[in-house]
């Protein structure tokens, strides 16, 4: 069996893969316009599909009670189950008039729900196998979300003989990838006992983070500048899976240095005992068991010099009743869903601009959402560093202000606006749905964790149905006004970009009174005392 060293980040490589793919509903907005007219459905209704899979999240903290009593593994196998079901009837069914539109609605919320198990797999992953930098852990994972649309949209482009329609082709690949990889990482999905951090952690972050950037830096490139250097969707899709594939370098590379650092220590042993000096040898024993002894002695004393004022625990009854839950609940929705509901409708809004290329305007939000989950965990790395840590809180209050910006540079109909917006909102929602997962832990607690994350997130399908409902009868009002039954024009979303900038206006203020209340505690690094001063304290 792997040591905990390589074991740990093994499990670190299997998130990561987990979570690159499981952003099936992601490209939704991809075909989305297709589908619309394949089954004659109007606006709203299409919001409400854009919709069902968010809804699938108010039944998500079930995964949460699940990893209670269930392996990792077959949590994250029921997700992909899910999608398997939900996305895969559609596939085989869309052209069969049989398949109405609530059978969509139901299986795009199944789908939907099956994101949430492998979610709080890899959360959990990366918060018990990485005690000291789940932080990192976390954003670095999360990160790769962000890559999602991109990943899929790259595979159709790659392999567009997969079925009859755009469509279907979306529908295959979100109803197979996510079990395929499942499969593949399942070993990998296992809770390891760290009794000892590994020294070369810092090396192998930074190592991870210049592979991190290149992958971001390739998926850039493939989504703004494919069509001018030239680069095939082929070659495009080998190199960013190639770099995908690159982090498990760094446990096979761990495992490597393992293996030959045992090889080391049995030739000395070896050495040792062919001196024949059976009295030494058990002095040279004595000193070594003593002094691992005294180190260990040592590091005890400082781990009991540490001050740190515990951290409540709140679940169940408490986190409904808690102040802070609503204030966290309501600038979430706000914000980091209101993001999302945006990019959920943005092939409508490419449509209704006249921009032929949604899948570009897709994959740059994907892109810029990528480096968006990424920043927190170069800024918590550094940090750390420094003996300080950013308050989750604060960061997305921080984060939220330059979001409402980029709603009012879409009321500017150039469309230089509408990239330079669509890039603005993915980076700051990927940030705040990355830094969520470590503000729910800062301000409830981890004992709860699984549970406490999957009700917050519950505000994502409200949020969802609130804000896309709206822009979809706001968008049906203008193309009725106009006597038609598509809208077109940068007037079909005016108002709602207003709305939608004031209202994240609003939660930037709510954030805010959010990390006045919680700022005591939150945010703050346990204060380590030098030995020396441990030592005095014990004799007084």
């Amino acid at each position: 069996m792997s040591s905990p060293s390589s074991a740990h980040w093994l499990s670190l490589v299997g998130s990561i893969w987990l979570q690159t793919i499981n952003g099936p509903n992601s490209d939704f907005p991809v075909y989305s316009s297709q589908l619309k007219e394949l089954k004659s459905i109007s606006q709203v209704q299409l919001n409400f599909l854009a919709f069902a899979s968010d809804a699938g999240k108010l039944f998500g903290w079930f995964s949460g009670v699940a990893a209670l009593y269930l392996p990792l593994w077959v949590v994250a196998f029921v997700g992909a189950a899910f999608g398997l079901v939900g996305y895969g009837i559609q596939y085989m069914f869309l052209d069969s008039s049989g398949l109405r539109y609530w059978h969509l609605f139901l299986l795009t919320a199944l789908a939907g729900n099956g994101i949430c198990w492998i979610n709080t797999v890899s959360y959990l992953l990366c918060i018990n196998n990485f005690a000291s930098n789940s932080r990192v852990a976390v954003s670095l994972a999360t990160s790769y979300l962000g890559l999602s649309a991109k990943v899929y949209t790259s595979l159709a482009e790659t392999f567009p003989g997969l079925a009859n329609s755009k469509t279907k082709t979306y529908l295959l690949l979100n109803a197979v990838v996510p079990l395929f990889v499942t499969v593949m990482v399942a070993p990998s999905l296992r809770v390891f006992d760290l009794k000892s951090a590994a020294a070369s952690s810092d090396a192998a972050f930074l190592v991870m983070f210049a592979i991190t950037l290149a992958t971001g830096a390739c998926a850039v490139v493939g989504s703004i500048g494919s069509t001018a250097n030239g680069l095939s969707s082929k070659e495009h899709m080998i190199s960013l899976g190639v770099l995908l594939a690159t982090p498990i370098l760094i446990p096979v590379g761990l495992k490597i240095r393992e293996t030959l650092t045992k090889i080391r220590e049995t030739q000395r042993e070896n050495r040792i005992h062919d001196l024949g000096t059976d009295e030494s040898e058990s002095v040279e024993s004595v000193v070594v068991i003593d002094v691992a002894a005294d180190a260990n002695a040592e590091v005890a004393k400082e781990e009991d010099a540490v001050v740190k004022k515990p951290q409540e625990e709140v679940g169940g009854l408490r986190l409904l009743k808690s102040p802070d839950f609503w204030l966290y609940f309501f600038s979430y929705m706000f914000s980091g869903t209101l993001g999302l509901v945006f990019l959920n409708n943005l092939g409508q809004i490419a449509e209704s601009r006249g921009i032929g290329q949604t899948s570009t305007l897709v994959s740059l939000s994907s892109s810029f959402g990528f480096f968006g989950r990424l920043l927190p965990a170069f800024m918590d790395y550094y940090s750390a560093k420094s003996g300080y840590s950013i308050s989750r809180t604060g960061s997305m209050a921080s984060l939220m202000a330059p979001m409402a910006g980029a709603f009012f540079l879409l009321l500017n109909q150039r469309d230089f606006f509408l990239y330079l917006a669509t890039a603005v909102i993915g980076t700051c929602t990927g940030a705040i749905t990355s830094v969520a997962v470590s503000a729910t832990r800062e301000l409830f607690g981890t004992k709860n964790f699984g549970v406490n994350h999957n009700v917050v997130v519950a505000n994502i399908p409200v949020g969802s149905l609130c804000f896309g409902y709206f822009a979809a009868f706001l968008y049906q009002r203008e193309a009725g006004a106009r006597g038609t039954l598509t809208c077109s024009g940068a007037g079909c979303y005016r108002e709602t970009f207003a709305i939608w900038g004031t209202t994240c206006a609003v939660g930037t203020l709510l954030c805010a009174a959010l990390y006045a209340r919680s700022r005591n505690f939150a945010g703050r690094l346990p204060v380590r005392i030098p030995s020396c001063l441990a030592r005095l304290a014990n004799l007084v």
